[in-house]
């Protein structure tokens, strides 16, 4: 049993990563994508997996392999804006998204299913596929809200 919190840990990450943007104008590395991985799994009951080298990040309690990712929104007027790339050759049934707020406070999440991102990126331009890219707008179209900060969970994952 590890002496320190996990949830004072990312507290105190939330904050840190607030004051250096603050200061710097520059966001700290990978910190939006720990914070979304842990907000998830707690708010929407996931187990987040050890090995994350499969390709996906946490488990369903029913099994479902979940993808999360994590993207913080400064300004909402801001268009364009890019989720990471989508590992679309590993083994997972949806991603979900993680929208984070200049506080890194999670605000909403959503899920898609697999097939449908796989078919979008189909679609798109070439370069696009080879990223796996995918922008913040597309993920809300494609996917489903299943949680916001203001109602809470609205919809189980994979339901």
């Amino acid at each position: 049993m590890s002496i320190y919190s996990v949830d004072k840990l990312i507290a105190q990450a939330r904050k840190l990563a607030t004051d250096y943007r603050l200061a710097t104008g520059k966001t700290l590395a990978g910190i939006s994508s720990e914070i979304a991985e842990h907000d998830a799994c707690q708010l929407l009951g996931l187990q987040i997996c050890p090995d994350r080298g499969r390709g996906f990040d946490a488990l369903t309690r029913s099994g479902k392999r979940i993808q999360i990712k994590g993207r913080s929104i400064f300004d909402e007027s801001r268009t364009g804006q890019r989720i990471g790339q989508i590992k679309a050759n590993q083994e997972w049934d949806s991603l979900v998204l993680v929208l984070l707020d200049q506080n890194y406070e999670t605000y909403e999440i959503y899920e898609a299913d697999r097939q449908e991102l796989l078919e979008y990126i189909d679609q798109s331009s070439l370069a696009q596929k080879k990223r796996g890219a995918l922008s913040v707008a597309r993920f809300r179209i494609i996917g489903r809200l299943v949680w916001t900060r203001e109602e809470g969970l609205i919809d189980e994952i994979g339901g």
